[in-house]
């Protein structure tokens, strides 16, 4: 199964990449795609929105911190109409 979540990239400052990833594999652990980023700190994010809708079509369950990043991006909003 695979899952869309944060994998953390920042030492000092938490910077986050969301990727597709598989559900075996650790937070660090290799992802199958990059598909976006976010920066709590300076709260930026970055979506690929055709690949994550790619993920979501084919089964992908996002995480509860990216469903709300998701949802926050209208991404939802989109698909439902």
């Amino acid at each position: 199964m695979v899952k869309l979540r944060l994998k953390r990239c920042g030492r000092k400052q938490p910077i986050y990449r969301i990727v597709a990833i598989d559900v075996r594999s650790r937070r660090e652990g290799r992802d199958l795609q990059k598909v976006g980023f976010y920066d709590p700190i300076q709260n930026q994010t970055y979506l690929n929105v055709p690949a994550i809708r790619y993920f979501l079509e084919k089964g992908a369950q996002p995480t509860g911190t990216v469903h709300d990043i998701l949802r926050k991006a209208e991404l939802f909003k989109e698909r439902a109409s």
